[in-house]
């Protein structure tokens, strides 16, 4: 006689929960720190490590957490949803081989019936539902502060150079502030931004802040470990000199506070970046050299070794103002 008994085998294959797990264990996050962020309800979370997926929503919206789940996390979106269709498949197979009993239904007889007044209040009664969930939409919206991931670099990393690169996500509607300069941010709240470095610890206080004005701020610190480069003084005059027969030598620096300079050399962008307060950096060019910088007054340049003061006396943004061997402005 055939046996028709399952054998159960251990196997070392982990589960979408206890993946989960597992990773949060290892960057010691808790489910509200990931709530808070991505905006997926805790008992969601909770369902997902207990591989409770009957309790979940429909599919498309469980894949929507998923991806926010693996984007916080830093690893594959499709690694956690192969997981999870693997697993509710197989739940499903299983479901099906269950002999199931259809309870008797007594028989009954409707008198419902369909009439204008019944259509009218179904209506209003739609109408009224959908401005009470939108209201609870834009209350949880004014409530709550805008998401904010830094994606690189990570804080109290060490770099040997005199930039770096920062990345992150935020909500579409807000706007992102690095050291208190705005940054672009596009459609899907995705922002890029390279900024100056000086040699030591450099703390880089990045904030979102939405249309309520909520604001959510990281404070990532980056060491930069390179040597500036000092020009013995004996050598600075002739150096000078050299630098003006050859074409168009600028040195940019900033103060009192940070400022977003964009730079080209003879036509090519070399440097589109925010350069942190009491920082300097100097442009070659054979022809001609084009700044544009966030605040002109606080903008200051020594052309061919000689100091012209700031760009211009105002605090707006002046775009497009080039130099060459004669400078014009």
């Amino acid at each position: 006689m055939l046996n028709n008994s399952f054998v159960t085998k251990s196997v070392g294959t982990l589960t979408l929960g206890e993946k989960l797990k597992k990773i949060r264990s290892d960057r010691r996050v808790s489910l509200g720190e990931i709530s808070r962020v991505t905006r997926i309800p805790v008992k969601y979370l909770e369902y997902l490590d207990a591989g409770n997926y009957e309790k979940l929503p429909v599919d498309v919206y469980v894949k929507g957490f998923l991806r926010s789940y693996a984007e916080y996390l830093g690893i594959d979106e499709k690694i956690l949803i192969r997981l999870y269709e693997k697993e509710k498949g197989i739940r499903k197979n299983l479901d099906k081989d269950k002999p199931k009993e259809k309870p008797r239904q007594p028989i009954s007889v409707s008198y419902f019936a369909i009439t204008p007044r019944l259509v009218i209040i179904i209506l209003m009664a739609l109408l009224l539902g959908g401005g009470l969930f939108y209201l609870y939409k834009e209350i949880g919206s004014f409530s709550d502060a805008p998401r904010l991931i830094v994606l690189s670099p990570e804080n109290n990393s060490s770099i040997s150079d005199n930039s770096v690169s920062i990345e992150g996500l935020t909500d579409s509607d807000a706007k992102i502030f690095i050291n208190d300069q705005p940054i672009p941010v596009n459609d899907e709240g995705r922002f890029q931004e390279t900024v100056t470095l000086q040699s030591g610890a450099n703390p880089l206080n990045i904030k979102a802040i939405n249309r309520f004005n909520k604001e959510t701020l990281q404070v990532v610190t980056v060491q930069a470990d390179y040597e500036p480069e000092i020009v013995p003084a004996g050598l600075e005059a002739a150096e000078d000199n050299r630098l003006q027969r050859a074409g168009v030598a600028i040195e940019i620096s900033v103060s009192p506070d940070p400022v977003w300079l964009s730079v080209e050399t003879d036509g090519n962008l070399v440097f589109s970046g925010t350069m942190p307060a009491g920082t300097s950096q100097s442009f070659n060019a054979n022809e001609k050299i084009t700044i544009s910088s966030g605040r002109g007054n606080a903008t200051f340049i020594k052309l061919n070794g000689r100091d012209i003061g700031a760009l211009n006396d105002s605090p707006e943004a002046v775009r497009g103002i080039t130099f060459t061997p004669t400078p014009t402005k």
